[in-house]
């Protein structure tokens, strides 16, 4: 079972396809500068990508749509 739900997650994000632009971009962050927004102990994934799929789920990272 995939954590966060596909479906929790649309709730934050317009599209699926944008999810996934803003997980990648994120997870890249995350690996370059190792600045995580959640204390490390407190994620439920082990892998970036998850980490960026939940710090999306709770509302800390934000879409600017033009």
């Amino acid at each position: 079972m995939l954590y966060p739900s596909i479906d929790s997650l649309l709730q934050k994000v317009s599209s699926k396809y944008l999810l996934v632009n803003l997980a990648a971009k994120r997870a890249k962050e995350m690996e370059e500068t190792e600045h995580y927004q959640i204390k490390e102990n407190e994620y439920k994934s082990a892998k970036n990508i998850g980490k960026a799929l939940e710090e999306i789920k709770q509302g800390l990272i934000h879409v600017k749509e033009d």
